[in-house]
């Protein structure tokens, strides 16, 4: 299967390198919104959301400051996996709407400055795509080594089954070519041969396609488990990597500006590797971090976070991570040590019903059990924290789940927006809706919506507005140095964001962190930093000058503080 020829398109490309082709970093200093195609907004009343809902509300999160759109697949697919089982790489699901609507998106987003990548599924596609088809009808065919095929169940027994839930083995049994094949997710998703050079060339062929297109990126999925070896756990391999560093030279060379996001759940020393010498992904999700904060949060002490966070290694220049509270999936509990997974389900997924996988299945709000004290704590993190914040659609009004539904469509119901008929997404029957939306007193749409909170200035939508503006004033957010305070309060994480350039030496941001449910006094030693004067950044309020005693701060109840530390007071200050 060839890509369409691209016409039109040409000419939005032509536009987008005018316009980035001196802010090829900008994903250092971009806030990322990730977005449920089917779930943020119905244009035609189909019940389904859609690419044109998308593009009426970019207003709104240009609004919101965000500054990239992250778009889950909207590729052709029976949707066996929430669209991660791809049946056609170039062309849209046909309730999304067409590949006209996607070109008419990423213009509007970028009329607006706003990015916009999309996800990439490289390892696997569809058993329903034709080329699995083809494959699967003989062991001679065309295509019958485009995907791994064994004549037994014994290979490669090393590598973990990830959705123990569901697949007992890795491989399953087809019985029209009569050998089994290799799926490391779903075994309606088989596994594509990279060891085959026109494999490689195809989905090289998808990805030109779409920068082509407009698209800013790929969040590359699934990237660990691209070829398999004897011997191995079949992740992070050297063919991995050295096929990620040709698609980089793809992307730099034809089209420059673009960005490469790694999925990659592992932990930091092998996480670090896919960001190879600057010359494989831009960035890479800090999985191992995440599930970190809700440890520390309920344990209320900093230990988890800072223990993870002195094991992540430096990155390459050039190079940024990306940190998120939840997303689309479970909260993952991969990345953890056994006793950490039974502290995480024993205390944030007491009904089983909430368990998926190696994870828990529950949004933010209700994790943190709507407390909006320990909401602002963890977006005062998720701003404050080394890499570029990635937000998930609802979880700046404190949107709920549903733990009735199947899979992981309980974090994936539709967004609210207003607090009339389905929450202002369709204006569909309720059972013709893709999924129900929310109807309880606490998270249900009626309560907990877009329109409600922007006409209320202290709602959290609003408060989360300021602290995406908060974090683009200081540029030590995207690309500052880290370093962790000793304190001696094991409730309390401090740390400085600073660097030193030519641009703005001066540049610190001074975070303290108060992990507990009571006030915390903090001592902090800083005579390094002695003559500076401490601006809480919210208030602008003024503290006392850093001295060669010890600082005192007292923190309320999950509360946390950003000082920027300057020289002196401006006069609007004094």
């Amino acid at each position: 299967m060839s890509p369409p020829a691209i016409v039109v398109q040409d000419v939005v490309n032509d536009r987008y390198h005018r316009r980035v082709s001196d802010d090829t970093r900008w994903y250092q200093r971009a806030v990322f919104y990730e977005v449920l195609v089917r779930g943020f907004r119905d244009s035609n009343g189909n019940g389904t959301g859609d690419l044109r809902g998308i593009t009426e509300k970019l207003d709104y999160l240009e609004w919101l400051g965000i500054d990239c759109l992250w778009l889950l697949p909207f590729y052709q697919s029976p949707l066996r996996d929430g669209g991660y089982d791809i049946s056609d790489f170039f062309t849209v699901l046909p309730d999304y709407g067409t590949v006209g609507d996607a070109a008419e998106l990423i213009d509007e987003a970028h009329r607006r400055g706003i990015k916009v990548v999309a996800d990439q599924v490289m390892n696997h596609t569809s058993d329903q795509h034709p080329w699995f088809q083809e494959s699967r009808s003989s062991r001679n065919n065309p295509r019958h080594d485009w995907y791994v095929w064994n004549n037994d169940n014994e290979r490669w027994s090393e590598a973990r089954v990830i959705f123990v839930d569901s697949e007992p083995s890795n491989w399953s049994w087809e019985p029209q070519r009569e050998q089994y094949y290799w799926h490391r997710f779903f075994h309606h998703q088989p596994d594509l041969n990279f060891d085959n050079p026109d494999v490689a060339d195809a989905m090289l062929d998808v990805i030109r396609y779409w920068l082509g297109l407009g698209l800013d990126g790929f969040r590359l999925d699934a990237v660990p488990y691209l070829f398999e070896r004897d011997g191995t756990n079949g992740e992070n391999l050297p063919e991995t990597h050295e096929y990620l560093r040709r698609i980089r030279r793809v992307v730099d060379d034809e089209f420059p500006g673009r960005v490469l996001l790694a999925e990659a759940n592992q932990w930091p020393a092998d996480v670090v590797d896919y960001f190879g010498k600057a010359d494989e992904c831009h960035m890479c999700f800090n999985f191992p971090l995440m599930p970190r904060m809700f440890m520390a949060a309920r344990q209320e002490k900093a230990r988890p976070i800072r223990e993870i966070m002195a094991q992540t290694p430096e990155i390459p220049d050039g190079c940024q991570w990306g940190i998120f509270l939840r997303n689309h999936d479970e909260l993952t509990l991969e990345m953890v040590t056994d006793e950490e997974r039974d502290y995480m389900y024993a205390e944030y997924a007491k009904d089983p019903r909430m368990k998926r996988n190696v994870g828990i299945s529950r949004r933010l709000a209700p994790l943190l059990e709507n407390d909006r004290r320990v909401a602002e704590l963890f977006h005062g993190l998720l701003f404050s924290l080394p890499g570029s914040p990635v937000m998930y659609y609802g979880d700046e009004i404190g949107m709920g789940d549903n733990i009735y539904l199947g899979d992981r469509d309980g974090v994936r119901t539709p967004m609210q927006w207003t607090p009339d008929r389905n929450g202002g997404f369709s204006t569909a029957d309720f059972a013709q809706l893709y999924l129900p939306s929310l109807m309880d007193p606490v998270y249900g749409y009626a309560a907990t919506n877009v329109e409600s909170q922007l006409r209320n200035a202290g709602s959290f939508l609003h408060w989360v507005r300021r602290m995406i503006t908060a974090r683009k004033q200081h540029a030590v957010f995207a690309s500052g140095r880290f370093e962790a305070l000793d304190v001696g309060n094991e409730a309390v994480f401090a740390f400085l964001r600073r660097q030193a350039n030519e641009n703005r030496p001066d540049d610190i941001v001074l975070c303290v962190n108060n992990l507990s449910q009571l006030a915390q006094p903090v001592e902090m030693h800083l005579t390094a930093l002695a003559g500076k004067q401490p601006v809480e950044l919210f208030g602008r309020v003024p503290f006392p000058e850093i001295g060669q005693l010890p600082y005192f701060v007292t923190l309320p109840p999950y509360g946390f503080y950003w000082f920027s530390l300057v020289d002196e007071l401006g006069d609007d200050l004094r």
